[in-house]
């Protein structure tokens, strides 16, 4: 029996070969970036420096013929380098607001944690209600408006740990990891495409795709498998602070646009599986103990125990 499909699907596909013949072997981590920009959220990745986090983030801006801008993330970074400020013009004897690095369609936020929470709270406003208030007025971002972020989960060092409230903005988090060695080989040897050499889709194309998106069809099965990963996590003996009722929205929005990506019409079970590791770990608080095993990420060891314990629905 044919899955039913949508008249994104071959678009989709052609657009992660693209993406990846300049991030070799990374197409599962593609279609999760990929997912959290249909889904209108954006994305964390958390992984140590080299492994293509740049190079993933102009490349989604490269495939869309989308503005891109990077800013380095430091402890002395104002949250005016990053919104914009008000100059003093003398030919017209008056004052114009100069718009920062933020009025952009994919920004980059390298190494976000190494800003002051000041600066970090700038970008709290923007990620939340795409736009910026700067001396008493309001100003609109682009749209599409998609923040990539990236910290290093090895270096502390002169850093400031995002708090709850900022993690909380992000869709998902991901990590890339290390390729595997046939595709690092060819990563050694210099052998992947241009990002200039990409065939460009409009922005329009992408923002229909959002459009199609939230047509996704999600079965009430599935909402109430939702519902019995969120509610257990608020339950765990381990968690200290489950997932919110926006970080179910997430996992919802997530699913349709990974749904979308796999070209399919229909969220599936194993959707929900896949995805709530990359949606709720982040989400959580969770205590220490020797319950799970040391030196782990123990956020993902409590989700693995909550996924295992909660039955399946059937479709």
């Amino acid at each position: 029996m044919n899955q039913p499909t949508h008249e994104f699907s071959s678009t989709i596909q052609g657009l992660l070969d693209q993406l990846e013949r300049s991030l070799l072997g990374k197409r599962k981590e593609l279609s999760y970036a990929l997912s959290c920009l249909l889904a209108d959220g954006h994305l964390l990745i958390e992984d140590v420096p080299g492994v293509g986090k740049t190079t993933m983030a102009r490349s989604l801006a490269n495939c869309f013929h989308a503005k891109f801008t990077r800013v380095q993330f430091t402890s002395d970074l104002l949250p005016s380098d990053l919104i914009g400020v008000t100059i003093y013009r003398a030919a017209k004897e008056d004052f114009s607001f100069q718009a920062g690095p933020v009025f952009t369609n994919v920004l980059l936020a390298d190494e976000i944690n190494r800003a002051n929470p000041k600066t970090q709270s700038a970008l709290l406003e923007a990620m939340h209600e795409n736009q910026v208030s700067h001396d008493g007025k309001t100003f609109n971002l682009p749209d599409p408006f998609f923040v990539i972020a990236t910290q290093n989960s090895k270096d502390h060092h002169g850093t400031f740990p995002l708090p709850e409230a900022q993690l909380d903005r992000f869709l998902m988090r991901l990590h890339l990891g290390y390729p595997l060695k046939k595709f690092e080989l060819e990563v050694i040897r210099g052998r992947l495409d241009s990002i200039s050499d990409y065939s460009l889709l409009p922005l329009e194309t992408l923002k229909s795709m959002r459009t199609k998106r939230q047509e996704i069809f999600v079965s009430d099965e599935i909402v109430n498998y939702i519902y019995e990963i969120i509610n257990r996590t608020r339950n765990h003996d381990q968690v200290s602070v489950g997932v919110s009722p926006r970080g179910a929205q997430a996992l919802y929005a997530s699913a349709q646009a990974y749904a979308l990506v796999q070209g399919r019409s229909f969220c599936t079970p194993d959707d929900i599986l896949e995805l709530a590791p990359l949606v709720c770990c982040h989400r959580l608080l969770v205590k220490r103990s020797t319950e799970f095993t040391r030196g782990q990420d123990f956020a993902h060891q409590v989700m693995a125990d909550i996924l295992s314990s909660i039955p399946q629905p059937a479709g």
